[in-house]
Parts: C-alpha cells; structure tokens; sequence
C-alpha cells in the first residue's frame, strides 16, 4: 500500500521512514552501506554514542506493566529492532548546539514511540504479515490489540515528551503535533494516490515530503531547539533534513529502476513491478506523447503480465524519454536546498561538515 524510502520485509513500506535498507544489529553500522568509511569516522563515532545511549535509555523504559495484552504488543514492537534514525537525529540537532545531548533523551524516545506507533497502524493498513522477519503486531496478538497498542503508542509518546526538562517545551510540543499531523496527510495522500490515474508531480512531492521527510526534518528542528538553537537555526535544520528526505526518495526511485541490485540490495524494478506511482513514472506521462502515455498507463494496470517483459518495456520508455538525467536533475536540486540551509546555520564549520558530508554520501549510491 505505502510509498516508503525504507526497505522493510512487510508487504508495504512505513510512513514517515528514511533510512536506506535493511536494520543492522550494530548502531555503529546505520549508515554503513552509504557512507564511505574515510568520510564517516567522526561522524559515525558520533552516531554511534548517540545511539549506544539512546538503546541504554530505551532498555531502562520498557513498558512491562498492566495489562499485558495493552503494553505487551508495545515492548514487542521494540524488540524488533530497528535503525534508530529519528531519535538519533534529534540527538545530532541537540549535539550541534551543545554537546550535552542526554537531556534531549525523553524527547528522542517520544519520537521513536511516535516511529513506531506509526509501523503498527500501518501494517494493520496494509495486511502485512511480517516486520524484520517477524510477525507483525496484529498478527501475533490480534487486529484489536494492534489498534489499541497503536493508540496507546501516541499517547506514550506525549507523556515522554512532557518529561522534557525545557523552557522550549511548548515550541518542541508544537513542532511536535504538527509533524504527527503531516506525516498522517502524507500516509493518507499515499493510499488515495493507489486508485487515482490524475496524480501530479507537485502531489507526488509532496506526498513524500509529509510521508517521510518531515519527522526526521521535525526531530532535528527539535533536538536543536532543546540544545540551545535559535528559532530561525532550528527551521534552517529542519530545511536541511526536509530536502535532504526529498532527495533520498528520489534517490531511491531512480536506484530502483536504474541501480545495481547487487549494490542496492533490491531487485531492479521493484516499483514498477507494483504499479507505483514514482517521480520516474508521473514524469514519464507529462513528457511521453499521447500514443506513448496511453501505453504506460496500460503496462501499469497489467499485473498479470510477465513482470520481466513489463519492467523491460516500461525501463525503455523511461530511457527513450531520458527519465533518469530528469530525475538526476531534480534530485540535485533537493540536495542543494539541503547544503544551502546549512551554509546559513550557526553552528561549528566541523559538525556542519558532518552533515554536509553525510548528504553527498546519500546521494552518491552506486547505480
């Protein structure tokens, strides 16, 4: 059903999620795949302490308690695992404006709960059987459990957040409702884009802009509140991350039709083996005549037909139209947006550096 950047083993992908492949057992390793190593050393032993400490946090706030079949469900979805992303870019905007991150942590933990209050809805959404190999909530402990747990989860995560020992409280809770809101649009917008055929460019952008950009460019924009950053430092932060999130599914689109599978980790075609509804594809309609639109529109509502022989013709339509340098040209336009909002933050050349870093890596996964 969803629209994801992520890779996940459900049948669908999760709303308000980034991060570029599967989970590794080491935090150290969240961005291994993507980032090379002599770019990444600071960096990563930076990532790594956040999320040594955060995983520390999470393991002493587990929600054994009363009555099981609510909060069971809870700890379950945990104990998946998982990336840490979001948590952990809330501790990077705290660190940049100052190094004591650890009181960011309540705040990082609500953002999680928010995360993964977020996978259990969506896979009830989607009827997916698993999550990282295993049952997914609904299917252990049944569809009522799954919702209920999923509501609990929201309400968790402001209780957390109000454990936030902060004058910017108020700002972060705001920042905070607002992103829960956008990324509920985002997943909406998604869902009425599978049975739409007029889907436009500006929609599909902005669907993946209130999907998942948005909660990692929000729990950056509040880390940084927390860390001491004024209101126009924490916005250019969240800039940051809202254009980097952009061009990383544009990223993600273009490797899915154009990458190595080898180096990606995911099949070549995947997207137009499921009839989505990508950047390449919209794009693809808006530049095709009206005789080679109406044959993309056909291959994409023809499931039934050899998934090789569609995904060959559909990747020789979006050649003959020059689909990848388009998309390639519209991604760097992201990406720029994003390093142009860290050149006007004021913070330190050398944390700045690590981001900026960390952006071009992003986007210099191999085809």
């Amino acid at each position: 059903m969803t629209r994801a950047i992520a890779g996940t083993d459900a049948a669908g992908g999760n709303y308000g999620d980034y991060s570029g492949g599967e989970a590794k057992s080491d935090p150290g390793l969240i961005f291994a795949t993507v980032y090379p190593f002599h770019l990444f050393g600071l960096f990563m032993q930076t990532l790594h302490q956040f999320q040594t400490t955060f995983e520390q946090y999470l393991a002493e706030n587990e929600f054994s308690r009363p009555p099981i079949e609510l909060y069971g469900p809870v700890d379950y979805i945990f104990s998946l695992g998982g990336k840490r992303l979001r948590p952990t870019m809330l501790l990077l905007g705290h660190f940049l404006f100052d190094e004591n991150f650890e009181k960011s942590l309540p705040a990082a933990f609500a953002i999680e709960v928010f995360h993964n209050f977020t996978l259990v809805h969506d896979d009830i959404m989607d009827a997916a059987p698993l999550r990282r190999g295993k049952p997914t909530v609904h299917v252990k402990y049944g569809l009522n459990a799954g919702i209920l747990s999923g509501d609990v989860m929201l309400v968790l995560a402001y209780d957390y957040l109000m454990k936030v020992q902060s004058s910017r409280l108020p700002e972060v809770i705001r920042i905070f409702t607002r992103t829960a809101t956008e990324v509920c649009e985002g997943q909406q917008m998604d869902m009425n884009f599978e049975t739409r055929q007029d889907v436009s460019i500006e929609e599909y952008l902005k669907m993946i802009e209130l999907k998942t950009s948005v909660l990692v460019a929000g729990a950056l924009e509040m880390g940084a509140l927390l860390g001491g950053a004024s209101a126009d430092d924490a916005r250019l932060l969240y800039e940051f991350g809202r254009n980097l999130g952009i061009a990383f599914q544009l990223q993600d689109d273009l490797l899915d039709a154009f990458g190595n599978p080898l180096k990606f980790g995911k099949k070549t075609g995947g997207d137009i083996a499921q009839n989505k509804k990508t950047w390449l594809y919209l794009k693809a309609l808006e530049a095709a005549t009206p005789t080679l639109a109406d044959t993309l529109r056909s291959l994409y509502s023809s499931p039934a037909m050899d998934e090789a022989g569609k995904i060959e013709q559909v990747l020789t339509i979006f050649n003959q139209l020059n689909i990848k340098d388009l998309a390639e040209e519209k991604k760097e336009k992201f990406r720029l947006a994003a390093i142009g909002a860290l050149a006007h933050l004021n913070a330190a050349e050398a944390k700045k550096n690590m981001l900026e870093n960390f952006a071009n890596a992003l986007m210099n996964r191999e085809m």
